[in-house]
């Protein structure tokens, strides 16, 4: 069980880890080692309320599939290790967005001094725009 930032609880038996080899040069153990992580999660089955299902199913983005399953790839680190935990951490950063609720906004009305500003501004740039019409006698 990990918790992630809004406290919800996630089973590990959930998060499905395989390991890859690394993209990019790697030296003489980059053909022997597989140091990368693609963490595997479906939404679906989880164990996540359903307000934070249907606000992951409906996000737009490429780690989630049309299947419902999040995949992220960590590659990052050179040991098995970090990579899962950066993993896991990408995964947990992901549901803290998910779930963050935004502040509801306060209406609000301009002061006075900003109105005032605002309607002096006004007749300054409408009597230089007079001063440029023709001179009447």
């Amino acid at each position: 069980m990990f918790t992630d930032a809004t406290g919800m609880q996630i089973s590990v038996t959930e998060v499905v880890f395989s390991m890859i080899r690394a993209q990019g040069p790697g030296g003489q153990n980059v053909n022997k080692v597989s140091n990368a992580v693609p963490l595997r999660f479906d939404i679906r089955a989880s164990s996540l309320p359903d307000f934070a299902k249907t606000a992951l199913l409906t996000l737009n983005e490429r780690r989630v599939s049309k299947a419902g399953i999040i995949v992220i790839k960590a590659q990052g680190h050179r040991s098995l290790e970090l990579n899962k935990a950066a993993a896991l951490a990408r995964l947990n950063v992901l549901l803290h967005d998910v779930t963050q609720l935004d502040k509801p906004r306060k209406a609000s009305k301009p002061s006075y001094g900003s109105k005032q500003r605002r309607l002096a501004g006004k007749a300054l740039r409408g009597q230089t725009k007079a001063l440029r019409s023709k001179v009447q006698d």
